[in-house]
C-alpha cells in the first residue's frame, strides 16, 4: 500500500511541469526574467518566509516530541537566516540591495491566499494537516530546480545558477523526510475523510506555488486599494 505522501506527490507531478514551463522559471533559466518580476517576488516572498517561520513556531508548540521541536527550531533558523542567500542572489541579479527591495513588501492577492491556507490548517487541524499544506513549498522548489539542472547545463557565470543549486540541494530531501514522517504517522490514525484532506491540502498548495510565481511574473496587485 502506498504511503499518503507518495499519493500526494504522484497527483501533484503534472503541476511541476506547468511551473517549469511558465514564464517565471523560463525567464530564470534564460536569465532574461524582468527585474520588476524579481522584485515583486522578493517583496512577497520575504513576508511569506517570515510567516512560514511563525507557522513552524505554532507546530513547535503543538509537538510533544523533543526531536520534532528541535527540527522546527532548525527550520525557523533556516528560513529566517539561511534561505536569505537565495533571495540575495536574485537581488544581485537585479543589481539592488536586498533590504531596499523588500522594505516595500506587501501581501499581493495570490500570496495572501496561500499563507492563509497554511494558517487555517495550522489552527483548525493538527500537525499533519499543517505540514501537508506546507510541504509543497520545499517540494516544488526542489523538483523545479532539479528539473532545470537535468535539462540545462547552466554556465558558471549564469547569474541565477546559485538560486537553482540552492534549492536542488539534498538538504531539501532531509526536510521533506521529516515532514513526511510526521504526516504518514498521523495519517495511520485518520479516517478516509482526514486522509483526503491531507491530499487536498498538498495539491492546493502546489497550485498556490504556481500562482505565486505567476503573481510575480505579472506583478499582480489588488484591484482595489485602501
Amino acid at each position: 500500500m502506498k504511503l499518503i505522501t507518495e499519493i500526494m506527490e504522484e497527483k501533484a507531478l503534472p503541476i511541476v511541469d506547468k511551473i517549469y514551463n511558465d514564464g517565471f522559471i523560463q525567464g530564470l533559466i534564460n536569465a532574461d526574467l524582468s527585474y520588476e518580476a524579481v522584485e515583486h517576488y522578493l517583496k512577497a516572498d520575504a513576508l511569506y518566509l517570515e510567516n512560514f517561520s511563525d507557522i513552524y513556531a505554532i507546530l513547535l508548540a503543538k509537538s510533544n516530541d523533543k526531536d520534532e521541536k528541535n527540527f522546527f527550531l532548525d527550520q525557523i533558523n533556516f528560513v529566517l537566516n539561511e534561505e536569505i542567500a537565495a533571495h540575495k542572489n536574485l537581488a544581485d541579479y537585479v543589481g539592488r540591495d536586498y533590504q531596499e527591495i523588500i522594505k516595500g513588501g506587501e501581501w499581493y492577492p495570490s500570496a495572501d491566499h496561500y499563507i492563509k491556507h497554511m494558517y487555517y490548517n495550522a489552527f483548525a487541524f493538527g500537525m499533519a494537516e499543517a505540514l501537508s499544506a506546507m510541504a509543497p513549498c520545499p517540494w516544488i522548489y526542489k523538483m523545479v530546480a532539479r528539473k532545470i539542472l537535468a535539462n540545462h547545463n547552466l554556465a558558471e557565470d549564469h547569474p541565477l545558477k546559485f538560486w537553482v543549486e540552492f534549492y536542488a540541494d539534498g538538504l531539501v530531501d532531509v526536510v521533506l523526510t521529516e515532514y513526511y514522517k510526521i504526516i504518514n504517522r498521523e495519517a495511520e490514525f485518520m479516517s478516509e475523510e482526514g486522509k483526503q484532506r491531507l491530499i487536498k491540502n498538498f495539491l492546493e498548495s502546489c497550485e498556490h506555488e504556481r500562482r505565486f510565481f505567476n503573481m510575480s511574473y505579472t506583478q499582480e496587485r489588488w484591484e482595489l486599494e485602501v
